[in-house]
């Protein structure tokens, strides 16, 4: 087993890879929409200190990640076979599925959307993990 971090974006904020692969699985770890200079896509801090939150920002910056992920192993999200995704605002449901469709359909990844109450950070409206059949291609 391999495990894969990433230095073109944001460092794990624990001891984990952002991805592992195991045989022909590669197990994406759960990804959200900081940056690799700490901000967070989709977050907006006003110079009054309210901050403004756009989950269809976040969402497309969560796949952006994985996308980069899945090319480092030299997959694509045509190899996605499972995605989790965890939202802090399940009122906000139809714009992630709207983005979400944007890159997926019927034949994507299975999927499941899970409400959730809090996630790591507070500026985390979506937090994604996937797993991917990917076999060992020759590089």
């Amino acid at each position: 087993m391999t495990a894969r971090i990433l230095t073109e974006m944001a460092k794990p904020r624990g001891r984990f890879p952002h991805a592992k692969r195991a045989g022909d699985f590669l197990f994406i770890s759960g990804t959200s929409a900081r940056q690799p200079d700490g901000s967070f896509a989709g977050a907006e801090v006003a110079a009054d200190g309210r901050i403004t939150f756009d989950l269809r920002k976040q969402t497309e910056a969560v796949l952006a990640s994985i996308r980069k992920i899945l090319a480092a192993e030299g997959g694509s999200f045509a190899d996605l076979v499972e995605v989790n995704a965890f939202l802090t605002d399940m009122n906000q449901f139809e714009t992630f599925n709207q983005v979400y469709g944007e890159h997926f359909d019927y034949d994507g990844p299975t999927r499941t959307t899970i409400g959730v109450r809090a996630l790591p950070h507070p500026f985390m409206m979506i937090e994604i993990k996937a797993v991917a059949y990917l076999p060992n291609r020759p590089k």
